[in-house]
């Protein structure tokens, strides 16, 4: 990681070790909820996020970083073309299958498990109700974690205009949330500008009134209510029609649910009904929160008018997981073990996003960049300890001041 001494990157002000780091440097050799700032009518960026090709894919704020020579501009630009040729070989050479398939396929099952799982909560028995419930949360996750973020990104298919029923699906139906505002803010910001300050920093997650425990271990159990309050007043923001047709996805999906408890589960009371949909859709959400503040919040910070290419901006400010079988299949690879690879190259696939990781990550090293790594367990220890720091306080800026 690259925060530690001895490593490549440091922050203005950041404690290292018990001291305050000095000067940062690049030495060597050689990125709802889907929630944010408001979409305008309009987008004001032009940043890259869907959909890459060969050769540089840069955004237009990218600088030389301050002290660098001019060519070392080119040199980054010359990095990123070679990178996403030798992805283009492995896309490339992949089925269908392997680009699209598998992960419709988990999406396939999960919608398959569905019934299994209504059926379960009939039981007065304990053991198969909380099977039943687990089923439930898991696939809830499925289908609004990954399915949303595949979706978002285009993943799925490679029609568009099937791409947008499948984000109207994933995000409006089953996550109850807005697919215009998701994109926006997903792709267009946070990709366009992953750790830029104001921009793609990830700061919509903090919530610097609540302290460390509250924040990490009983704020999530309220996602499943928060996420329709923030998507209805971010209808503002959208077209008349695009905000009715969003409200009769979200009230669609939420009713569907609540009249399969009562009519397929057989629950007796509303209110009972209601708190099993609240636990289902907040079976997943401790991790759903980690994740997304573990693997960018803590890594450096760049000034929108100061941040690096794209290569150097990625490698930096994005941190892998390891991998894991509940995560793997409920968020996805891009946003557990191969969130360096999904910043790099955001169109692809979960299981693309795997199969090109050993090619990505021996690059990266080879050329001697960043290729952050850590554990779930390792980053809560830390965002325990320094929350008020990574969490509360405003991040320092990191600044490049020279290629060697």
């Amino acid at each position: 990681m690259p925060l530690e001494n001895g490593d490549p990157v440091k922050q203005r002000g950041q404690r290292v070790n018990g001291e305050v780091s000095g000067t940062p440097q690049l030495g060597g050799t050689g990125d709802p909820p889907l929630w944010g700032t408001p979409a305008p009518d309009s987008s004001r960026t032009e940043a890259m996020a869907e959909g890459w090709e060969p050769g540089p894919v840069l955004g237009d704020g990218d600088v030389t970083p301050r002290g660098s020579p001019r060519g070392a501009g080119r040199h980054e630009e010359a990095l990123m073309a070679e990178l996403s040729e030798l992805v283009q070989k492995v896309v490339k050479s992949s089925s269908w299958w392997e680009r699209h398939g598998v992960d419709i396929s988990i999406l396939a099952c999960s919608f398959l498990l569905l019934p299994a799982g209504f059926l379960c909560l009939r039981s007065a028995r304990a053991i198969p109700f909380l099977v039943g419930v687990l089923t439930l949360g898991v696939v809830h996750h499925t289908l609004t974690v990954k399915g949303s973020h595949l979706a978002s990104h285009n993943a799925l298919t490679e029609s568009k205009s099937w791409g947008k029923v499948w984000a109207i699906f994933f995000i409006e139906l089953c996550s109850a949330f807005t697919a215009e505002q998701a994109t926006y803010n997903h792709v267009k910001i946070h990709h366009g500008y992953t750790n830029v300050i104001g921009l793609g920093d990830s700061s919509t997650w903090k919530l610097p009134f609540l302290n460390r425990y509250v924040y990490m271990f009983i704020a999530p159990l309220a996602v499943p209510i928060i996420t329709p309050l923030v998507a209805l007043d971010l209808l503002r923001n959208v077209e008349w029609k695009a905000a009715l047709r969003t409200l009769c996805c979200m009230f669609l999906g939420l009713y569907c649910h609540y009249w399969l408890l009562l009519h397929i589960s057989g629950f007796q009371s509303p209110w009972s009904a209601l708190l099993c949909m609240l636990l289902t859709r907040s079976l997943l959400a401790h991790p759903y929160i980690h994740v997304n503040v573990f693997q960018h919040i803590g890594l450096p910070m760049f000034a929108a008018d100061r941040k690096p290419k794209r290569i150097h901006l990625m490698s930096l400010g994005v941190l892998n997981l390891p991998r894991n079988v509940l995560l793997d299949w409920s968020f996805g690879h891009s946003l557990i073990s191969c969130h360096v690879e999904h910043h790099l190259f955001p169109s692809l696939s979960d299981n693309m996003c795997l199969k090109i990781k050993p090619v990505v990550s021996q690059y990266l090293k080879q050329k001697k960049l960043p290729y952050n790594e850590d554990t779930y367990a390792s980053r809560l220890r830390l965002f325990l300890q320094r929350y008020e720091e990574l969490m509360v306080h405003a991040p320092p800026i990191t600044e490049l001041v020279g290629i060697q």
